[in-house]
Order: structure tokens, then sequence, then C-alpha cells
């Protein structure tokens, strides 16, 4: 008796395009545990946005030159906004934690190597543009949390976002932003050892360049999140059509 895998075999000489049809009409007989379980898996996990300020990816901000073409490698931003795009009607938590000095950088005591060339550019300064969080996030209001405070490299660092994360019941943290060799690595490290499942997305993030992106992502980020691409995440999310 032939089943209909077998009946699709005999109608398409490809053998995998018929295993692409069987498994199309399964899927559609799944949509809607798949949706459950999209957003059982939603109402656990934060997507952590760093660094989407003017300063950093406006071609006029201050430091968009230091992350400019891993940015374009990367496709970071357009990523990320695929991203949001594809949880935005889900249960997942969605935070931005924007770094912002006061004018006369005082939370900054002799500072050394990044944060000192922060104070000397006068980059994300309170009150300037380029402090600001692009328009391309802002303009999803209210969905994206924002949590003021962060003034080093550790967004969980004089913020409330642990207390926010855990208050909402989240286990797991997505990472999205730059500069992925500092603020990226300091907070995701900070993420696991406060016991979260961390994930980063590799083409959601961007480094000073692509090489050192790339380093990260292969050799040092697999020590202790998982690492995948957005399609990948996309797919293990259930979360495509």
């Amino acid at each position: 008796m032939a089943t209909g895998d077998d009946t699709l075999s005999c109608i398409w000489k490809d053998p995998s395009e018929a295993w692409s049809l069987s498994n199309s009409v399964t899927l559609g007989i799944m949509g809607d545990e798949w949706r459950e379980m999209t957003h059982a898996n939603a109402s656990t996990t934060a997507l952590l946005l760093i660094g989407f300020q003017n300063d950093y990816f406006v071609p006029t901000g201050i430091l968009h030159g230091v992350v400019e073409e891993s940015h374009r490698v990367s496709g970071t931003l357009q990523n990320t906004i695929r991203l949001i795009d594809s949880f935005k009607d889900s249960e997942m938590t969605m935070v931005n934690t924007p770094i912002v000095f006061s004018g006369l950088y005082d939370e900054l005591e002799n500072p050394i190597g990044i944060l000192k060339t922060i104070r000397d550019v006068q980059a994300f300064k309170e009150g300037t543009p380029g402090a600001e969080t692009i328009s391309e996030i802002s303009i999803y209001g209210d969905r994206i949390i924002e949590l003021p405070g962060k003034k080093s490299f550790n967004a969980f660092s004089n913020t409330t976002l642990h207390a926010t994360l855990r208050n909402k019941g989240v286990t797991r943290i997505v990472f999205a932003g730059c500069v992925t060799s500092i603020c990226v690595h300091a907070s995701a490290l900070q993420a696991f050892d406060l016991g979260y499942e961390v994930t980063m997305l590799s083409d959601c993030t961007s480094a000073r360049t692509p090489i050192e992106q790339e380093f990260f992502c292969s050799d040092v980020f697999p020590l202790f999140s998982h690492v995948m691409t957005l399609d990948e995440f996309l797919v293990q999310e259930h979360a495509v059509s």
C-alpha cells in the first residue's frame, strides 16, 4: 500500500521536492501548535538592544567611523529591525539600554581606553543628538522598554535591567547591537553570570572591524552562549512562514 510520501515521490522525480511538499502540508496542519511554541518561548525571552544611538549609527555620529564597516558587512541594523518586526506582536520583552553621560562626564574618573576616547570626543553626551536612540528603534515607542543609567560597558551596571527581566520571568537574553567586543561582550558575560541563557546573533551585532566580529562570534561567544544568525534564530523559534 502506497503511503502519502510514496505518492508524492511518484509525482516528483526529485525526492526532495516531495519531502518539501509533504513537510509544508505537515507544517500547515501544525501551524497553531508552532505559534503556541513560539509564544511560549517568547514569553521567557528578552531582546537586549545595545548601542543603537546616533553617535554609532548615523553617518554624522561622532563614533560612526569606528563601527561603520562592520555595520555594513553584518547588516546589523536591517537585521535587528527584521528581528523586532518578527516578534513585536509576541510576548517577547524588548529592552534598549543607551549609554549617556552628563555634560561634564563626571561619571568617568580618570578614564582610559575607549571611555577616555568617548570623553575626549564628547560622544554620548546628555542633551546632544548623538546620545539619542536612533529613529529606527524609537519608532516602536513603548513596545521597547528604554532603561536609563548605563554609564559603562555592562548594561546591567547602574540600571534596573536585572530586576526588570526577572519581574517579567525572563530566563533567556538575545543580544543585538554594538560594540561586539566591548559593551555586547561585557553585558553578555554578566548575563551568563546571573544565570541567563545567552543567545548571540552574529548578524545583528557589529564590532570595530569585520575580523574582530568574526573572532568574537567564532572563538569567544561560543564559550558561554549560543551563537547563530538571525535566520537560524527565526527558524529555531518557528518565526518564519
